[in-house]
């Protein structure tokens, strides 16, 4: 009787254990499949810096168009002054 009693004691505190290592097993990749999800979106979301630095160049472009079309317009402007 004794060994019987014995048994199912550490027949629950096995299943206990069992349980626990799954559950803590389950957590952790869940935790790691949103992980790479976060990491998926940061890359989506972010800009890298050679994105930037093209960009900072079309814009750069774009601005010295417009500043070399606003010097003809004043030397026009100016040469139809005088």
């Amino acid at each position: 009787m004794e060994m019987m009693l014995w048994n199912t004691i550490l027949s629950l505190f096995t299943g206990l254990l069992v349980w626990l290592a799954k559950t803590i097993w389950d957590e952790t990749q869940r935790i790691q499949i949103l992980l790479n999800r976060t990491r998926e979106e940061i890359a989506r979301d972010n800009v890298t810096q050679a994105e930037m630095d093209k960009i900072v160049a079309h814009i750069d472009v774009r601005f010295d168009r417009l500043n070399d079309k606003l010097d003809s317009l004043i030397k026009e402007q100016r040469s139809s002054l005088s």
